[in-house]
């Protein structure tokens, strides 16, 4: 164990090798959760200086889609804005509409249209996919039931033309 008195690089060290050893055996697993939340389009992560810069915007725009509701990030316990990666790409649409004349009603209205429309694409595919499996179930099912058909109508066949079964 580091004394009391080490270098602190050492103490760091000496830390982040425990945390690996615990991750290891399974038993810290916080400290590499925290990257892998990066990787989650819903993760707030960004200020909303950080996300204006990145969007090439003023964060006066960013406050102005909030209060109207378009776009909504997640407080900080203090009370700041936190953006995630979704977030951002709502705000990159709205930014394109406003560019080509839109108001911010008509934007809003624009964007809420094409979730919609991203909502109906997935359930249509969904059904599609669990259509295509019911007709491979079914596809399947046919298959074994004309094997059990053809089983039982040769056997048939072999008794009736048997003489020795009489």
């Amino acid at each position: 164990m580091p004394g009391r008195y080490q270098p602190l690089m050492v103490q760091q060290t000496y830390t982040v090798q425990r945390k690996f050893r615990a991750w290891q055996r399974g038993e810290e697993r916080g400290w590499q959760m925290g990257v892998e939340r990066l990787e989650d389009e819903d993760y707030p992560a960004l200020s909303i200086g950080q996300a204006a810069e990145l969007l090439e915007v003023q964060p006066a725009f960013l406050r102005s889609l909030d209060a109207a509701g378009v776009v909504q990030p997640e407080r900080s316990g203090g009370g700041h804005r936190r953006y995630s990666r979704r977030q951002l790409a709502r705000a990159t649409r709205m930014r394109e509409l406003f560019d080509q004349g839109h108001s911010l009603a008509s934007a809003a209205q624009i964007l809420a249209l094409e979730d919609d429309l991203g909502r109906a694409r997935d359930e249509r595919d969904q059904a599609r996919t669990e259509r295509d499996q019911a007709r491979t179930e079914r596809d399947q099912a046919r298959g074994r039931l004309s094997r059990i058909q053809g089983d039982s109508s040769g056997r048939r066949s072999a008794t009736a033309t048997d003489p020795a079964s009489a």
